[in-house]
């Protein structure tokens, strides 16, 4: 009798469902090649929650991804909601489950396909593999935050008029436990662990490097070092294939992986898992947004909700064999040339096609 697993299922808004609907394909496919059984049930969040409940989540929706073994979400938001109460946004979706499901880190890897590498708009892109660990609950994007009226007046005589202040903070119990993982996770690949921080600005960035320092003299096979953020974003783009792990704060992690995401040639392609404590469901997606513009149209790229689906195998369930067949097929169906819009160059060696073909192909290089 095969194993089943419980999986909540959030499609979202715009591509989300059609690319939601080419990664089940592919998930119950490899439980039929590698003894499981994916018992799903479709939930809503973001717009399409919105448009249901009036809230971009609901405290059901919360409590039934807690009794599941893991969550597998679309793509949330679109210009329909940009005018929503800013308390209700779509997006505010992934902060309510991030944090309602206790998860802190969140790994994202850029690596690089070789047949896409013409797409990047970087050189000597060939190699790239970095695994991004980025602290998901804290800092700046969880502080406290406000506005008000101010009578002060600067030193050109201009009024202050209205503050808004966004605050960040960080305890040494939430740095720590996201270094565990970034250490963790660097042992397992090429043992080589980038900090990236403010240290030269920021009080919550020095604690950070200390405890990252610290550490660091408890793992002495592991390669270390520091880098401040700015400098980091330009290190991505000089010599992105010398980094292999790098763990940052919230905010920065944020910024920086899309801009990995980008020189590693379409984030259509990018997966994403956010976990938590174990025996906590985690959370995986594509890191790509839910490009209304194109739903419905058939030429959203699957490829990364798939990949997430290899991911909440490998994370959730530990069907590291079913993760690696999706990411083979994955990587076997781009070198056939299989190409949606966002990553088809013309190139003689390549064929367009739409959603489903590009799934069809992966399908049946599983086999």
């Amino acid at each position: 009798m095969a194993d089943r697993i419980k999986i909540a299922v959030i499609p979202g808004d715009g591509i989300g469902p059609e690319i939601m609907e080419q990664a089940l394909l592919v998930l119950n496919e490899a439980g039929l090649k590698f003894g499981f059984e994916a018992e799903t049930e479709m939930l809503l969040a973001g717009g399409a929650s919105i448009d249901a409940y009036g809230v971009p989540l609901t405290d059901e929706t919360i409590e039934k991804c807690k009794a599941s073994g893991a969550v597998l979400l679309g793509a949330v938001g679109g210009p329909k909601w940009d005018n929503v109460d800013p308390s209700l946004r779509p997006e505010k979706a992934l902060l309510g489950l991030r944090s309602g499901l206790g998860l802190y880190a969140n790994l994202r890897p850029a690596k690089l396909f070789d047949e896409l590498a013409h797409a990047s708009p970087v050189k000597d892109i060939n190699d790239t593999d970095i695994l991004f660990v980025r602290e998901l609950t804290g800092g700046i994007y969880f502080g406290k935050s406000g506005e008000y009226m101010s009578e002060d007046i600067l030193a050109d005589g201009t009024p202050y008029g209205k503050v808004a202040f966004d605050t960040e903070s960080y305890s040494e119990g939430e740095i720590r436990r996201i270094l565990k993982i970034a250490f963790d996770a660097a042992g397992g690949r090429h043992r080589k662990i980038t900090l990236v921080d403010k240290a030269n600005v920021l009080t919550t960035s020095r604690l950070w490097r200390r405890i990252f320092l610290e550490m660091a003299e408890e793992h002495p096979a592991i390669e270390t070092e520091c880098l401040y953020v700015d400098n980091c974003s330009m290190q991505l783009i000089s010599r992105p294939s010398d980094f292999d792990v790098i763990v940052t704060s919230n905010m920065f992690g944020d910024i920086l992986s899309d801009e990995a995401g980008m020189i590693t040639g379409s984030v259509g392609m990018l997966p994403s898992a956010s976990l938590g404590a174990p025996g906590t469901p985690g959370m995986f997606e594509p890191i790509h947004g839910s490009a209304p513009d194109i739903a419905g149209t058939g030429k959203a790229n699957p490829c990364a909700a798939i990949l997430s689906v290899a991911m909440m195998l490998r994370y959730a369930f530990n069907y590291n064999d079913a993760a690696c067949a999706i990411e083979r097929a994955v990587a076997k169906a781009i070198s056939e040339g299989y190409r949606t819009c966002d990553i088809y160059s013309g190139r003689p060696e390549e064929k367009i096609v739409n959603s489903s073909e590009i799934t069809l192909a992966i399908l049946k290089f599983m086999g």
